[in-house]
This record gives C-alpha cells, sequence and structure tokens, in this order.
C-alpha cells in the first residue's frame, strides 16, 4: 500500500544461493530506501517462492500456491530494485524464472539495480538484466549501486562497514527511480499501457 504520494518500490533479493550474501545487501538497501522520503518498501525474498524453470499456461497447485504470493507483490509495486550477484557473467537463474513468470507486472515501471560480485560488482549482470526488462516494456535507470568483492563488507543485519560510498550512491539510484515512478506511474493512471 502506498503512503500519500510515495512509491511502493519492491526491492528483490534475486539469489537463492546457499551461503549467499545477498540479503545483507538487500537489508542495507531497504533501509537507504526507507530512509528516502518517496519510498514505502516491500523486501521481496525469491527465495520465499518455488518457481519452477519449466513454464507452463496450466501451473501445478504448488506453483499456484508460490506464484499467489509473489504476483500481487509485484502487481502492486510503483517501482523495483533488483538486488543481483553476478554468476558466470550474468544473473542467477532463479531472478530469471521470476522475470518470466510474470509479464504486466514489470510493464511500464522503473527498476533501479543492486550488483555485486567479483571485480567488476555485477555490472556484467546488469547489462544482461536491462535487454531482459526492455523486452518487458519496463524501464531501467541508468544509475546503479555496484560492490566488488562485497564479502566481510556486511553484518547479517545489513548494516555496511564503510558506507559513505554506497549511501551516495544509492540515493542518486533512488531519486531517479523517484522520478521515472512518479511519472510512469501519472501516465498509467492517465492512460493504462498497451503492450
Amino acid at each position: 500500500m502506498t503512503t500519500g504520494n510515495r512509491l511502493r518500490v519492491a526491492v528483490i533479493i534475486g539469489s537463492v544461493r546457499k551461503g549467499r550474501i545477498g540479503p545483507s545487501v538487500a537489508k542495507w538497501f531497504a533501509a537507504q530506501a526507507a530512509e528516502h522520503e518517496g519510498f514505502d518498501v516491500d523486501l521481496v525474498d525469491l527465495a520465499d517462492y518455488d518457481l519452477p524453470a519449466m513454464l507452463t499456461d496450466d501451473p501445478a497447485p504448488a506453483v499456484r500456491d508460490s506464484l499467489g504470493g509473489l504476483t500481487p507483490r509485484l502487481a502492486d509495486a510503483d517501482a523495483f530494485v533488483v538486488v543481483t550477484p553476478e554468476y558466470n557473467h550474468s544473473y542467477p537463474a532463479s531472478l530469471k524464472c521470476a522475470i518470466d513468470w510474470h509479464f504486466t507486472e514489470w510493464q511500464a515501471k522503473p527498476i533501479g539495480f543492486v550488483s555485486y560480485g567479483g571485480m567488476a560488482g555485477g555490472t556484467r549482470a546488469v547489462e544482461h538484466l536491462r535487454q531482459v526488462f526492455a523486452e518487458l516494456h519496463a524501464v531501467t535507470v541508468r544509475d546503479t549501486v555496484g560492490f566488488a568483492g562485497p564479502w566481510g563488507r556486511f553484518t547479517d543485519d545489513g548494516t555496511l562497514t564503510d558506507p559513505a560510498e554506497a549511501n551516495t550512491a544509492a540515493k542518486t539510484l533512488l531519486d531517479q527511480l523517484n522520478w521515472w515512478g512518479d511519472a510512469l506511474k501519472q501516465a498509467r493512471e492517465r492512460l493504462p499501457y498497451r503492450a
């Protein structure tokens, strides 16, 4: 539910891998978004939803249950921030699966990225995701937040040990996301988007 003129942003944890650092990174970013005057935050962990890679128009009851928990949260969002690692020079299969099970939920909404990984800080995963979301009629914001070698930089509760530079990058991303989120929400209210 959106409060006043605030936008609802879904911060999506894209990795479901055992031992992942994604929840810590996402908690840090969600705290940044919560402090921003433009957003109400919904932290979405894909590990909570068991979505199979095989897509069908007649999903099994267990898949329907998972979709029934995830789909409304995506549909209710005015904007998204995808928190993604870089696996093998791209993003994780769990994230692609969640993206592909949905279509209209992404349309005419802005998407920002927080990435992490080795020396490249997840930038290759983000560049691949930009292409995917363009096909789904979503708008990706230019500025991102990236963490090269994030291991040991976050506590379990999402506290970043050296936050100054990352907090500034998060503010830039959130300001852009807020502008696009507001503009696209007003446009969707005036004229429903048709893909």
